[in-house]
Parts: structure tokens; sequence; C-alpha cells
């Protein structure tokens, strides 16, 4: 089992900043990818952004050059950090640990972009 436990949602005005951060605790040695999903009201959860081995990122095409994606592995944590927010990022951000054989997530952070 993995535990995940995240924190740094809020509220913002537009064109604000946030960072995320999780931190994984538990069975944590099989983990090879760590980041984040969101989900809005009446949408699916979409990807935002992740990262495999500490290395390789990816990122969702809304959020490229806003949004940067790292991780310190001595911590067991991933952080997002958010710039440029814009009121259609507003969402519940959820954590994701991926192992060989499924996924853990975290119990989600608000993010609201609003004047």
């Amino acid at each position: 089992q993995v535990q995940l436990v995240e924190s740094g949602g809020g509220l913002v005005q537009p064109g604000g900043s946030l960072r995320l951060s999780c931190t994984a605790s538990g069975n944590i040695e099989g983990i090879y990818v760590m980041g984040w999903y969101r989900q809005a009201p009446g949408k699916q959860r979409e990807l935002v952004a992740v990262i495999t081995s500490g290395i390789i990122t990816n990122y969702a095409d809304s959020v490229k050059g806003r949004f940067a994606i790292s991780s310190d592995n001595a911590k067991n944590t991933v952080y997002l950090q958010m710039n440029s927010l814009k009121p259609e990022d507003t969402a519940v951000y959820y954590c994701i640990s991926r192992i060989p054989g499924g996924n853990y997530w975290g119990q989600g952070t608000q993010v609201t972009v609003s004047s």
C-alpha cells in the first residue's frame, strides 16, 4: 500500500501562482511514476503532469509552459508549480503514484482560480 498526502491548494486570482506538494509513504520502493491529475465539476479526470523515474516529464498541452513538475526522491515528494493560473484551471487536483500492478491516489486538493 502507498499513502499519498497532498497540500498546497487554495484560492488564487487569475495570473497567480500556487505550488502543490504530494508526499508518499508506505510501500514506496516500487513507485516509478508520480504526478497530478485534475477533475473539474462535470468533467472527467484528466492528466496534468507526471514524472517518471524522477526524470521524464509529461504535461497536458493546456498547462505546458505554465506548470512545472519536479520531485525530491529523498523526501518521497512530488511538486507541481503552477504559474499564470487561469479560471479554467479550477479543479480538484489529485496526486497519483504508479507501481507495477496499479495506481494509488491522494484524497485531492481544491484549486480555485477566481477574481
